[in-house]
């Protein structure tokens, strides 16, 4: 079937009181504008064209290499945008799709039933319609004594009979594109706004005898648009519950789907379980077997199976297999753990690489360093990476032992199996097998403290 799709992305949004195009407000991970994308593919291979208007070059810039765009400059209502379009459907073959880029929730099954209907019943155009309870703010179907399609109208134009009506417009359209480009030329903008309504086509196909059909959709919530910060909650609260419900059927416990927040391009392993208040961002993948403790942030990281997190910030890192972080971690860009290590509450990992089986169990900042496997960090140890100018790395090499409250200054380099002292600031190499020991030799004194006790009375 070949389907052309036309994404109405021009509206000023204002309702959403924002400097940022109503658009490309982010609901689970997407803009409003790409949930529609993701949609619109599922029916066509080809390149949605995106009108664009207010903040256009934003809008331009967010798709770019995704979309084909038409300029909107004057927003003169939904036949006229689609009017800014017309040169990507002037061949007048296959249907065009026509859908607004404030609809989150619309679903890519709906969408090509909607496309089949309109060809397999032969129709000039199939709209998507929903019936709802409170219908305030949609345009209404008009249907015939014999329940046929006989026009829409906006609810600012609508009498108080046609307002009764529950059947709404979705403004998802699917035309036939010869009769869309038919229709497109005959519209006005004799209305109480002045603009030229897409809607106005339905009666004008209506009245030179083309079958207009309509999709009722059972789910209405498809049919909702974003309007406000209330509305994009809303939504967020409908995509969020889609997407753990998704989760759970294949095979991940989710303790709580009501307090789980999971992002549209995360992947989660089979028998991974989740706990409340998980943060799940962008292209996080986690493994199977893991488990999710509480109150993690995970943003575009990797987790491999059966680690444990809890309770912790993990940004853009990569946790190896079966290794524990947490409670009170935070693992920053380019921190990459390898496999069974254990990283403790307060250690802070940045631009470092931690071999397998390594222990730095609390209290410790690791930055632009290497260090090996089977190291034990205690407690207290920062590597100090930041000499006002330039960061340099440290490297720590294999079954190194660093004791508590050691600086590394860097650069140094500890080689394998070197022991530190607890206390040492070390600013030179320490060669392999070796203790290092950098700091003052213990003093007593004894009755000291008893003196000056004394001197303080006089």
């Amino acid at each position: 079937m070949d389907v052309k799709t036309l994404i109405m992305a021009a509206g000023a949004g204002t309702r959403m009181k924002s400097e940022l195009p109503k658009v490309l407000h982010k609901v689970c991970g997407r803009s409003l504008v790409e949930w529609v994308l993701c949609a619109a593919g599922e029916v066509s291979d080809e390149k949605p064209v995106a009108i664009i208007g207010h903040g256009a070059e934003q809008v331009r810039a967010h798709l770019e290499g995704r979309a084909q765009f038409a300029v909107q400059a004057e927003r003169k209502g939904t036949g006229h945008a689609v009017m800014m379009a017309r040169d990507y459907i002037a061949d007048g073959k296959g249907y065009t799709l026509i859908l607004a880029g404030d609809m989150p929730l619309i679903g890519g099954e709906t969408l090509r039933a909607l496309c089949q209907q309109t060809q397999d019943a032969g129709a000039a155009v199939t709209l998507l319609t929903a019936k709802l309870s409170d219908p305030t703010g949609y345009g209404r179907v008009l249907r015939d004594g014999e329940g046929n399609v006989k026009g829409i109208v906006e609810q600012k134009d609508a009498t108080p009979e046609q307002l009764a009506v529950c059947e709404v417009n979705a403004s998802v359209y699917c035309f036939e594109t010869e009769k869309l480009l038919w229709a497109l030329n005959r519209i006005d903008d004799n209305n109480a706004q002045h603009e030229y309504y897409l809607t106005d086509t339905i009666g004008l196909l209506v009245a030179d005898g083309q079958k207009v059909a309509a999709y009722c959709t059972d789910d209405f919530t498809q049919c909702m648009g974003v309007n406000t910060r209330a509305q994009l909650a809303e939504a967020g609260e409908i995509l969020r519950r889609r997407i753990n419900h998704a989760w759970m059927v294949a095979g991940v416990t989710i303790l709580d789907p009501n307090a789980t927040y999971i992002d549209a391009q995360v992947r989660i392993g089979v028998d991974t379980v989740i706990y409340p208040g998980n943060i799940l961002e962008g292209e996080t993948v986690i493994g199977s077997g893991c488990t999710l403790l509480q109150n993690n942030r995970i943003s575009g990281s990797r987790v491999g199976d059966g680690a444990q997190v809890q309770s912790s910030v993990l940004l853009d890192c990569a946790v190896g297999a079966h290794t524990q972080v947490g409670p009170f971690a935070y693992l920053r860009p380019k921190a990459n753990v390898g496999q069974g290590c254990r990283v403790g509450d307060f250690v802070e990992l940045k631009n470092a690489n931690i071999g397998d089986g390594t222990k730095i169990s609390h209290l410790t900042y690791v930055g632009d360093s290497d260090v090996g496997e089977r190291v034990n960090l205690g407690c207290g140890v920062v590597f100090v990476n930041y000499d006002g100018q330039v960061k340099q790395r440290c490297t720590v090499g294999n079954d190194a032992f660093i004791g508590c409250n050691v600086n590394l200054v860097a650069p140094v380099k500890v080689e394998d199996g070197a022991y530190i002292a607890a206390g040492s600031t070390i600013t030179e190499d320490v060669p392999g097998d070796a203790l290092a020991i950098a700091r003052c030799r213990q003093t007593v004194k004894a009755g000291w403290a008893a003196q000056k006790r004394q001197a303080r009375k006089k």
